[in-house]
């Protein structure tokens, strides 16, 4: 009995706490950063520059692509370019080149043979490791504009038969620039022909 009657007593105490001084704690608490415990996206679309600063995988890659070209006679289409960025914004250019390796490698690299490639191996988990890099790469938005820009890629490569493969070794240099400039956190320039400078796209 003594016990409900103490709680009846100390009741308006809590009461007046809980309704007066408790929210004056809560607004007293710090508040967390806008945005805190979820992280941009784009971080995640991020490489790191000196990836594509190592002379030695640059080299074996455009060497690779420039032996491709002698054998490519095929001079009215292209599988990487501007096409693959059609209504994609540019805050999902990475994703979308993250895309584009995985089927070049999956697709081409893995199959060739290296004994016509040389240095296409170490390209390839080259290339593969950057893809598993961006792993958390995710898009942002509606993806329809990006499946038909990348299925209007694959069966162009499909209709080229074995030249298709070809090709896409021959545009390795291409992917390597269009990634690290899609993906890397300052974007290359270029000079144009009257001096200026235009970013690469």
């Amino acid at each position: 009995m003594s016990s409900a009657t103490n709680w009846m007593r100390c009741s308006p105490a809590w009461i007046f706490f809980c309704f007066c001084c408790l929210p004056l704690l809560l607004l007293a608490l710090p508040m967390p950063p806008k945005g805190a415990g979820v992280a941009p996206a784009s971080h995640s679309c991020r490489l790191r520059k000196i990836s594509f600063q190592e002379s030695y995988i640059r080299n074996r890659t455009y060497t690779l692509a420039k032996l491709a070209r002698l054998s490519d006679q095929d001079t009215d289409n292209r599988l990487i370019g501007q096409q693959l960025y059609v209504n994609v914004q540019e805050t999902n250019r990475c994703y979308v080149m993250k895309r584009v390796i995985e089927i070049i490698v999956n697709e081409v690299l893995l199959s060739a043979p290296r004994n016509h490639y040389p240095h296409i191996q170490e390209v390839a988990q080259f290339l593969a490791a950057l893809s598993k890099e961006l792993s958390g790469c995710k898009f942002s938005g509606h993806r329809e504009h990006v499946e038909k820009n990348l299925e209007e890629m694959k069966d162009k490569m499909k209709q080229l038969g074995v030249s298709g493969k070809n090709k896409a070794i021959g545009e390795l240099d291409l992917l390597f620039d269009y990634m690290e400039n899609a993906c890397t956190e300052a974007p290359k320039r270029i000079v144009t022909s009257k001096g200026g400078n235009k970013k690469k796209n």
